[in-house]
Formats: C-alpha cells, structure tokens, sequence
C-alpha cells in the first residue's frame, strides 16, 4: 500500500491547491499568487516588503544602502596613509620604508604594546626586564626614556596600532587589501556596520595581541582589521549560498604566509579574523524581527568582551 502526501494549500486561498513555494519566505501560493522573481516566484506580501526596502533604499539586512561604498574605504586608507607619512617624516627616513625601522617617538607611541619599554634617549635600544617608569628612571649608567604600553598608561594604542605602519610593503599590501575587501562589504552592509565591523575586528585582534604575545614586543599594522573583513566577507557568501572557494583560497594564502613568516603577529590576525566573523553572523543572522535591536545587542557584546579581554590582560601585567 502507498502512501501519498496530503496536498498543500495556498497560504492566502486556504481552499486553493498550492502550486509552489515562495523562493523568499517558503509558504505555499497558487497559481494567483505568484509573481515572478529573478529566481522562482515569490508570494505577494515579499514582493511588497522587497519594494518597500527598495523605496527606503535599505540593505538586505539592515541599513541605509551607501550612496557610494567606496568613501568608508577611502578614508580608512587615507587615514593609514597620513598617519604612515607622519612617522617617516618625524624619524622614519627613507631607510624605514624597506627595513621597517624607524627612529622617531612616533612608532612606540602608536603601536601596541602591552607592557611599557625602557628605552635609550635615541630610541634605538631597550633594557628588558625593565617593567616600570620608576626601574627605569633609576638607571644612571645612560640617559634612558620610559614608553609606556597598553598596561601600563597607554590605553588607545589597542585601536592606534591598527592605523600604524612602517615598511612601506607592509601598508601597500594591507591597503591594497582593504580596497578590494571594503566596498563590498559596505555595499552589502552599508556604512555603519561595515565600519563597525573594521573596527571591532581591530579590537578582538589587539586583545589576541594582549593575551599571547610577548608583552615586550611591539605590534602595528592594519593586518587584524583586514582579516576581519576576510572573515565578514566568508559568513557573508556562506550566508546567500555563494561559493566561498576563492575566499577560502585567499583567507588559506594568507593563513599560509601569516604563520610562515616570523615577524608577522599571528595572535592580531587570527584574534581580528574571529571578531570579523563573529560581527558578521550577528548582523546577518539577526531575526527579521527586530533585526536592528538584535544587531545592536550582539555588537555590543562583541564589543563589551573583546574591552573586557584587554581590561583583564592589563590588570594581570600590570
């Protein structure tokens, strides 16, 4: 004896056999139903709300839609770069550009580092060991200059490092990065949430920094953000049902290089990659309903642990 399926009716016309799905929201609709998609038929309450986003110029999940998504990008790599010319100009040298050594006072007031240096006047030498602004200035033998790190008085370095760098290499890969990477995130995202996500995975990656690299060592470059955007961009294609493989490719080269390569901080690209993902699926994973407040509470989370993690850190070195 078979068994045959019981008949789905139109969610609209109750008596009315349903011919298909609606390739949007999934509910049966009959043949009355039916408009036309880019793909399949969707029912006529989803044509409706995808016209009123249209009208509202929102994004798909969430947001006004930039009017241009190249601007957030251009800022963030304008900001890199002045900041970049001010160390060059103010002690860098054209030395600097290639051995990534700069001399001014700049580098160690922007870089992230979680423990404070004892330094020579000239900025070319430190005394390890030395944890503390009163070690320091007790030294006689040599004229030494106390740098304080994120534990120890020097707070805005978590955020300042991400805008910092050096070797000219090192800023033209990441900007490059950056200018393939943002805008289509943006245009997907729009302005506010593609830039909270660049700044948050900036954040997570400092506190990766923090936890398990050497507190004496200095960490700078826009790598943690720019891995964040790697991870957004993967949530976001597994999200629509993209194909991830050239993402995948690209994040595994640069994974390859990241851990290959021994004066590259693996602890800020892979703390930024996690706090890009994890940004992603809380902006589009939200419910529908009430997607904006969902958002905003898991960003604050993300946000709120990633301040917590540093906060924790300090206190343990300082």
């Amino acid at each position: 004896m078979s068994w045959q399926a019981a008949p789905a009716f139109c969610y609209r016309h109750p008596g009315v056999p349903a011919s298909v799905n609606c390739q949007r929201c999934g509910r049966p609709i009959c043949p009355q139903c039916m408009v036309s998609a880019p793909v399949g038929f969707q029912c006529p309450e989803c044509v409706a709300s995808g016209l009123r986003q249209t009208r509202q110029n929102l994004g798909p999940f969430g947001g006004v839609r930039s009017k241009d998504p190249r601007v957030t990008t251009f800022v963030l790599i304008g900001l890199n770069v002045l900041v970049w010319a001010a160390i060059i100009a103010t002690g860098g040298g054209v030395e600097a550009l290639w051995t990534g050594s700069a001399s001014g006072m700049l580098p160690d007031i922007l870089a992230l580092r979680p423990l404070g240096l004892c330094v020579t006047a000239d900025m070319t030498q430190y005394i390890p060991g030395v944890t503390s602004q009163a070690l320091c200035e007790g030294i006689s033998s040599a004229q030494m200059v106390w740098m304080p790190g994120q534990a120890d008085g020097a707070p805005w370095q978590v955020l300042t490092s991400a805008f910092t760098h050096v070797e000219a290499l090192h800023i033209g890969f990441n900007m490059l990065a950056l200018w393939f990477l943002g805008p289509q995130l943006e245009t997907v995202l729009g302005r506010f949430r593609f830039l909270a996500v660049y700044l948050v995975s900036a954040l997570v990656g400092s506190a990766g920094v923090m936890w398990f690299s050497d507190p004496e060592t200095s960490t700078m470059g826009a790598s943690g953000a720019i891995f964040g955007l790697l991870g957004a961009l993967l949530v976001l294609a597994w999200k629509v049902g993209g194909d991830v493989r050239g993402i995948l490719t690209w994040l595994g080269i640069n994974l390859l290089y990241t851990f290959t390569v021994s004066s590259i901080s693996w602890q800020g690209h892979l703390g930024g990659l996690a706090g890009g993902a994890a940004m992603a699926a809380v902006l589009v994973f939200a419910p529908k309903e009430g997607r904006e407040r969902w958002q905003l509470v898991g960003v604050l989370a993300i946000l709120a642990a990633a301040i917590l993690a540093i906060g924790v850190r300090s206190a343990m070195l300082a």
